[in-house]
């Protein structure tokens, strides 16, 4: 029984793992070929966000393993929004690095509410489809 559960866990892990890379490739193919393709901006800008807070979900989930859904999903959230409040320090490397294009995927620019609301969908969304409910 025991042996099956570890199993079991070990196939989550994985699985969520596959996730997080699709979810990368689809945020960064979003944002390189968004506009290419004729997308809104607010589909590119806020879609990006959406998967952002859906990665950060399932590296939580990755990282918490066991926890169950809710608390991976709550310390997600925190995380994500502590991002975005991270957003008002600055000092000249950091705002060097966030003018980088990986600082600005990591990191972001300009602090918004309304990424926050958007990371709190990726969030719910990626918790929806995890693959490891109980």
């Amino acid at each position: 029984m025991e042996g099956a559960m570890r199993e079991a866990h070990s196939r989550a892990q994985f699985l969520r793992l596959a996730a997080v890379l699709v979810v990368i490739a689809a945020g960064l193919a979003l944002r390189r070929f968004g506009y290419t393709v004729n997308l809104p901006f607010v589909v590119v800008k806020y879609g990006g966000s959406t998967l952002w807070g859906a990665m950060v979900y399932l590296l939580a989930a990755l990282v918490l393993g066991k926890s169950p859904r809710s608390v991976i999903a709550v310390m997600a959230l925190f995380m994500a929004v502590a991002v975005e409040l991270f957003r008002f320090y600055h000092t000249p490397w950091l705002d060097a690095f966030r003018l980088t294009t990986a600082g600005a995927l990591l990191l972001g620019r300009i602090f918004s509410v309304r990424n926050i609301l958007a990371y709190a969908i990726g969030i719910a969304a990626a918790c929806a489809f995890d693959s490891a409910r109980r």
